[in-house]
């Protein structure tokens, strides 16, 4: 079995809990001790019990937090050469670091790490899909485009936790400045919501059975525009869909084996 949960999800913060056996990772912690802390406590969780952090790139939203975990708890933090330069560049100092290869699969604990790279306009930007007990998750937060080698990495996956980040008309009637909308609706920004459903159209099979949607934009995206896009994309599907919110993230989402 393999359960996961958002602890917060979009610009002003993101991690993701992952249990798997006797292992609990981290993917991202963009919040600071007192907010993680009360956060896992939801989900009966503390922050003693976390084995190691997995970090997508230097970006303040999933980083703001990871140099106080690792200090405090002594928490190992996995992360790429690129990520790792792009955080001592801007003084960031993260103890208990780990350097990956993304393209390299890496085992902690009772889960095997599989980084795949992605394009978004950070440094070197990873992102990765989990597997333990013959049961696969697939995380996507930020990308800006999709790539032949993410759909390779995600096909197949029985979880996924996919960036639906913003509605494309929204960001271009919506109040950003001209530079940021180019930013975020650029190859190197953010899926919008069209281009995940695509995306999630082709990942769709029978092995899928829990699709979360994640890094909504409050700003230029609704839940309902994107609760329309997975009814229509999984309908008839054998699979459970859920949105991630900022301040409450989501309960735990079970993958559970299946025997024939």
């Amino acid at each position: 079995m393999i359960r996961f949960a958002s602890l917060g999800s979009g610009s002003r913060g993101n991690a993701l809990l992952v249990q798997a056996g006797r292992t609990r990772l981290l993917i991202d912690c963009g919040f600071g001790p007192r907010v993680l802390a009360q956060r896992l406590a939801k989900l009966g969780v503390v922050p003693e019990q976390i084995d190691a952090v997995l970090v997508t790139h230097e970006h303040s939203d999933h980083v703001a937090g990871v140099a106080a975990l690792a200090r405090r708890y002594a928490c190992p933090v996995y992360l790429s050469a690129g990520t790792r330069q792009a955080l001592a560049h801007r003084q960031i100092a993260v103890p208990h670091l780990l350097e990956i290869d993304p393209a390299a699969t890496f085992t902690i604990q009772d889960v095997d790490v599989h980084p795949y790279a992605v394009p978004h306009d950070a440094a070197e930007p990873t992102q990765f899909v989990l597997a333990s007990d013959g049961l696969r998750l697939g995380v996507l937060t930020d990308a800006g485009s999709t790539t032949p080698a993410m759909l390779d990495a995600l096909r197949g996956c029985n979880g996924l936790m996919l960036e639906f980040n913003h509605d494309a008309d929204m960001l271009a009637r919506g109040p950003y400045p001209a530079y940021l909308k180019a930013r975020v609706g650029g190859a190197y920004g953010h899926l919008d919501n069209g281009m995940a459903a695509d995306l999630l159209a082709q990942l769709r099979s029978d092995a899928l059975q829990v699709v979360l949607a994640a890094h909504l934009s409050e700003t230029n995206n609704h839940p309902d525009h994107v609760r329309a896009h997975l009814a229509r994309v999984l309908d008839g599907a054998p699979t459970v869909w859920h949105v991630a919110s900022q301040h409450d993230g989501s309960g735990w989402l079970t993958l559970g084996r299946v025997h024939s």
